[in-house]
């Protein structure tokens, strides 16, 4: 193992800090000397994997050199005719989506392409209670009855008999969830994590898969009429992909980054609107995107308007849009209730469990299903185990799971489900969704833990927190943090870089908010700096800095540029902080 960054084996927080490799430290500073740009983002660039000669094209990536042929993927082309064949008929087209980010992403994607090409879909999203994830036959036979074609996103690459109930409709699957050993019958199934794909395209998610159909789409059809314009449109790739906590690496990087500058434009009316609604006061980033817009869209899916999301996203009705994000806003608060319930008595149940097992589970009656995979995430976050959390009514149980790194969650449970100890699961490596029958939850849990400590769940040690370097509050300017910018965006599969200030004397504290906690530290001007801790009071962070008595500190997180009353300076995002040892 190797030595702990700045000798800290435990935080404040009980995290080891780890900094970069001997190998990343030495490409860092050949980046450093051969490109001269500054040492935080060469060794930013470094940890990325960015090779020294690469590093000043990373910055600048271009969605033209980074987007994939369409066709690459399987059925691609036939679910590109098919969409083009709806529309010169003039057909009735269906939109059957998630109701996560993604799916109301996609679906918000298509409605726009289509109301651009003259004809309006229907929408329509299942209720997350009542119907569950992905199509079911009495919802999908009836749209068949007054529908042409019926486009499934995010969803349908396992749902075998739900789609055969399509009679009188063709279907197309838009998806990315892992695909069985068989396709379920469609036109076009377009997944590129199906098994027969080479997983070149593995990280996109649904929205960027519809998106790709979109531009085979205006392929086939601009010889013969006008076509949408396709980058206008990027802020909802952009948003769903970070949503969905796909990679930030490869094209979706690029469709992010590009995203974003489309979202600060303002110009999509339910996205401006919301923006508003989560008072964003600054240029939209991949945070913006995953703490603030996301939740708020997911509320509807999660409490009982799977549709608004969706709604507000397709919408070009300006008092419409204001409606329906001041109720997902209310909705979203209201989330935050019962997700606090239910991780409270998650939490105490997984204790109880032990929190060092190869997977940390919990079920409880009548758990809300929007919230369980919210609190699965926290879960994992207390463990740094796999996580599931199931709510139960009646004979069944409806739950989702988190994964950590390194652990492939999602196969196991789409495996679990072929053993039989399941009604149904799947996703991703990193998350998944499953139905369990009341009796057999826990031979399920016991067979999943099996799985789990196989792959190696039950030696993870304490989570490690990863950290890039050292940085002084004199160095830490705007101009810098707008260079360690374009690394990003920054998330999934792209951590943001965090740096230590080391050493550090505390000048001042103010608990805030719920938890929160405001600092200064520093030697005084000009080394003085900003920094505030969000759920400092969740660890033993938050007090040990408030009563700091002198007592210096190194301080870890992200450095980021605060606004306030159009002045703009340096703060660090403070997430852990180490007592200075005194040498003995």
């Amino acid at each position: 193992m190797s030595t702990a960054f700045l000798g800290v084996e435990q935080s404040l927080t009980g995290r080891r800090w780890v900094g970069l490799s001997i190998e990343q430290t030495r490409q860092a500073e050949a980046m450093a000397q051969q490109t001269e740009l500054p040492r935080p983002l060469c060794a930013t660039l470094a940890r990325l994997g960015v090779p020294v000669d690469a590093a000043e094209s990373y910055l600048t990536p271009a969605l033209r050199d980074l987007l994939p042929d369409p066709s690459v993927l399987k059925d691609m082309d036939a679910a590109a005719d098919r969409l083009a064949d709806a529309v010169r008929k003039r057909q009735k087209i269906a939109i059957f989506a998630d109701y996560d980010v993604d799916g109301g992403s996609s679906a918000a994607l298509l409605i726009c392409w289509l109301r651009d090409m003259g004809l309006a879909a229907t929408l329509y999203i299942p209720d997350r209670i009542d119907e569950g994830y992905g199509p079911n036959a009495p919802a999908m036979s009836g749209l068949a009855a007054d529908h042409d074609l019926i486009i499934c996103v995010d969803c349908g690459t396992l749902s075998h008999d739900a789609l055969a109930a399509a009679v009188g409709a063709d279907v197309v699957v838009l998806d990315h969830h892992l695909g069985g050993e068989t396709l379920p019958p469609a036109v076009a199934v377009v997944n590129p994590n199906r098994q027969d794909e080479d997983g070149s395209l593995a990280h996109l998610c649904a929205a960027g898969v519809v998106f790709l159909l979109l531009v085979a789409t205006n392929r086939v059809m601009r010889a013969e009429r006008p076509v949408p314009d396709l980058m206008s449109m990027l802020d909802l790739v952009a948003l769903a992909t970070v949503a969905d906590v796909a990679p930030l690496v490869g094209v979706n990087r690029a469709l992010v980054r590009q995203g974003l500058k489309v979202m600060a434009t303002r110009q999509r009316v339910g996205l401006r609107v919301l923006s508003d609604v989560a008072r964003m006061d600054t240029a939209p980033t991949s945070y913006h995107l995953g703490f603030l817009l996301g939740p708020r869209i997911n509320a509807g899916g999660r409490i009982g308007a799977p549709d608004l999301g969706a709604r507000l996203l397709a919408t070009d009705q300006e008092h419409e849009a204001q409606a329906m994000a001041e109720r997902l806003d209310a909705l979203n608060s209201e989330r935050r209730e019962i997700e606090n319930a239910v991780r409270i008595a998650a939490l105490a149940q997984a204790e109880e469990r032990g929190l060092d097992a190869p997977l940390v589970w919990a079920a409880g009656e009548g758990w809300h299903p929007g919230v369980v995979g919210i609190v699965a995430a926290r879960l994992k976050e207390a463990s740094n185990r796999p996580a599931v959390v199931i709510g139960l009514e009646g004979d069944e149980g409806k739950g989702s799971a988190r994964s950590v790194t390194g652990i492939d969650l999602g196969a196991q449970i789409q495996r679990l489900a072929a053993e039989g100890f399941l009604i149904k699961g799947g996703g991703h490596k990193m998350a998944a969704g499953l139905s369990v029958k009341r009796e057999m939850l826990e031979p399920a849990m016991a067979r999943l833990t099996e799985m789990m400590e196989k792959q190696g769940a039950g030696l993870l040690g304490p989570s490690d927190l990863r950290l890039d370097g050292i940085m002084m509050p004199e160095a830490a300017s705007v101009d810098l943090i707008e260079l360690i910018e374009q690394a990003g965006p920054f998330g999934a599969g792209a951590a943001g870089p965090r740096f230590v200030f080391p050493d550090q004397r505390i000048l001042f504290t103010k608990p805030v908010g719920d938890g929160h906690l405001k600092i200064s530290f520093g030697d005084g001007k000009p080394s003085k700096m900003d920094a505030i801790a969000f759920g400092a009071f969740n660890s033993d962070m938050g007090p040990a800095l408030e009563a700091h008595a002198g007592r210096r500190f190194h301080l870890a997180g992200r450095v980021e540029i605060n606004t306030w009353q159009g002045r703009r300076s340096a703060q660090l995002r403070l997430e852990d902080a180490s007592l200075v040892q005194s040498p003995t």
